[in-house]
C-alpha cells in the first residue's frame, strides 16, 4: 500500500492569551493521498488556518505526528522544516505577500533563488510558470500594476514553480469578486489536471467548499467530518 503524501494524528496546538491558553487545534488526524483536492472547512475561528500552518510546517504542534512523504517531520530542527518547505510544498496566501518592489517573474523566481538555482533557470521556469497560469506578457509588471486577481496568480505561480508535491492555500478566494475567484478555481482545476499535484484549502467560501471532492470540517479546533464525493470518508 502506497504511503499517504501527508499524515497527522492526534495534531494539538494551543495559544497564550494572557493568563489563558486558547486552543487552536484539537487531536486532529487525517491523511492525504498524492494528487488530491481537498477544502478545510469552517466558519471563521474554527482553527483552518493553525491546522494549515501546521500541516505546511509553518508552526509546530504542541502534541502528535505529522509525516510528509512517508519523513516523520515531528522531530526535525528549523533547517529540516525548511528544506521540506522548499522542495515539496508550495504555499498560497490570501494577502498574497509579494515583494512589491520586485516584478512577477523576479517575485516567481525568488522561490527557486532560495533554492540555489542558476539565475537564468529561475527566470526561465519563473516565465513558464507565469505563462501557465495566463500571466505571459506581464512578467515584467510590478504587484502594484496588476489586479488583485492577477497578484494572486502570481502568487499561485510562485507556489507551482519549485514543482511541489503539494499547495497549501489559505482562503485563496477571500478577497476576489465571484467572477475572478471562479477564473482562480479553474486555474487550480487546471494545474491539478496538468500537473498532478495536490492541493489542501482552508476556506468558509462556498464557493470552494462546494468544488472540492474532499471536506474535512473544523468546529472549534477539532475536525467533526470528513466528506468526500458520493459520501463519507
Amino acid at each position: 500500500m502506497t504511503a499517504p503524501l501527508l499524515s497527522a494524528s492526534g495534531l494539538g496546538r494551543t495559544y497564550a492569551a494572557g493568563e489563558e491558553r486558547v486552543v487552536g487545534v484539537r487531536d486532529a488526524t487525517l491523511a492525504l493521498g498524492a494528487g488530491e483536492l481537498a477544502v478545510l472547512a469552517g466558519p471563521s475561528g474554527s482553527g483552518k488556518s493553525t491546522l494549515l500552518n501546521l500541516l505546511g510546517l509553518l508552526d509546530r504542534p504542541d502534541a502528535g505526528r505529522l509525516e510528509l512523504l512517508g519523513e516523520d517531520v515531528s522531530g526535525l530542527d528549523d533547517r529540516g522544516r525548511a528544506r521540506l518547505r522548499r522542495e515539496k510544498l508550495g504555499f498560497v496566501f490570501q494577502s498574497h505577500q509579494l515583494v512589491p518592489v520586485l516584478s512577477a517573474e523576479e517575485n516567481v523566481a525568488l522561490a527557486l533563488w532560495i533554492r540555489g538555482l542558476a539565475e537564468a533557470e529561475c527566470r526561465e521556469r519563473a516565465r513558464k510558470a507565469l505563462s501557465s497560469v495566463g500571466l505571459a506578457g506581464m512578467e515584467g509588471r510590478r504587484p502594484d500594476a496588476m489586479s488583485g486577481g492577477q497578484r494572486q496568480r502570481v502568487a499561485v505561480a510562485r507556489a507551482i514553480v519549485g514543482e511541489p508535491a503539494l499547495v497549501l492555500a489559505d482562503e485563496p478566494t477571500a478577497s476576489l469578486d465571484s467572477e475572478t475567484a471562479a477564473r482562480l478555481l479553474e486555474l487550480f482545476d487546471a494545474l491539478h489536471a496538468e500537473k498532478g499535484i495536490a492541493f489542501l484549502f482552508s476556506s468558509h467560501d462556498p464557493r470552494i467548499v462546494e468544488r472540492v471532492p474532499r471536506r474535512i470540517r473544523l468546529v472549534d479546533g477539532r475536525i467533526t467530518a470528513d466528506e468526500r464525493a458520493g459520501g463519507a470518508a
